[in-house]
């Protein structure tokens, strides 16, 4: 609602401005010694609110500034700096605990809310592109989001195939240590690189996707894109060999890909100006059913195993997205830009 009705600069603005309080605030706790546990779930909270009020507003930027026509290019460049940022992000972190302590890398976590704010601040808009509208009630905001959604059959798809990956498929990533060590049976550092393999497909997949000029079905690269990781993850709970554990890690980020720029560039595409932003935001509150899918999934993985849990849900989720698929064919339509 906020992204339809605001100057959507100056709302990332405000967003990055709360989240980098709040990173400045634990910074200062740990450095004078005041920290406390239950200080870390309310930074964690802070970031979840500012993220949720990101990704509708800064998609949304993005089509404002780019059009239909590169809109899903723009979006799989997004993609790869959010694959690169969940390689490096980890890695970077660990390494400043290992050198400078916790604190040295909250020290870190500010510098780059700092660095985003700044070149908010110096990213120049038309200034028609500035929304100016009454900030109505929440919750009649949110049903005219769900109403817009539920009269298209490709946006009611989009959010079904979200809501399958989310709960399904992405809880994955929990398990992935777990397999590592009682299955693959290896150490910490080849653990770490099973983890970086779906995020180095990811980034390999959404620089094939942003180099793909005048694509039209972006329908079928989501559907099989999700399918794609569903079905790479059934076969790596099947596996016990590292060397072949890796590759279809690889694989899964690289259908991750097709699902994760589709997703948002569908959305923009077949929605009109004035929804765009609450539409984004049903697709937001999808995403935010996945830790209901962490928690199913492991559950069922303390009552039986790791890899039994991962296959069910694989199994799971290919069997939802292929019905999905074959029950919404506007999905599967070329969407026209220009």
């Amino acid at each position: 609602m906020l992204s339809d009705v605001m100057d959507r600069r100056r709302l990332l603005m405000g967003v990055h401005a709360l989240t980098f309080t709040g990173a400045v605030v634990m910074a200062g706790l740990l450095w004078t010694g005041s920290e406390r546990f239950w200080h870390a779930y309310a930074v964690i909270l802070v970031a979840g609110i500012g993220w949720a009020l990101d990704m509708p507003s800064r998609r949304s930027l993005i089509h404002d500034l780019l059009g239909s026509s590169g809109v899903t290019n723009a979006v799989a460049l997004d993609s790869v700096g959010m694959s690169i940022s969940m390689m490096v992000g980890p890695a970077l972190a660990g390494a400043l605990i290992t050198v400078v302590g916790v604190k040295g890398g909250y020290a870190a976590v500010t510098l780059f809310y700092l660095t985003s704010l700044v070149l908010l601040q110096r990213l120049k808009l038309d200034k028609s592109m500035a929304r100016r509208g009454r900030v109505g009630a929440i919750v009649p905001s949110l049903t005219d989001g769900l109403r817009y959604i539920a009269r298209n059959q490709a946006l009611r798809a989009t959010v079904l195939i979200t809501l399958v990956m989310n709960i399904l498929m992405f809880p994955y990533m929990n398990l992935v240590p777990v397999v590592a060590r009682d299955i693959l049976d290896v150490g910490p550092g080849l653990m770490g690189l099973l983890q970086a393999a779906s995020g180095l497909g990811a980034a390999a997949g959404a620089v094939g996707i942003a180099s793909w000029m005048n694509l039209r079905h972006h329908g079928r690269v989501y559907i099989g894109g999700a399918i794609t990781a569903s079905v790479a993850l059934l076969l790596f709970s099947f596996s016990t060999w590292y060397a072949l554990s890796v590759p279809m890690l690889l694989v899964l980020g690289m259908g991750n890909s097709g699902f994760s720029t589709m997703q948002s560039s569908i959305v923009m595409l077949l929605t009109d100006r004035h929804v765009r932003g609450k539409a984004l935001g049903v697709i937001t509150l999808a995403i935010g059913t996945a830790p209901l899918g962490a928690l199913a999934l492991g559950v069922m993985a303390e009552e039986m195993n790791a890899p039994f849990a991962l296959r069910i849900n694989a199994i799971l989720s290919i069997v939802c997205l292929v019905l999905v698929g074959l029950l919404a064919p506007a999905l599967r339509r070329p969407i026209v830009t220009g």
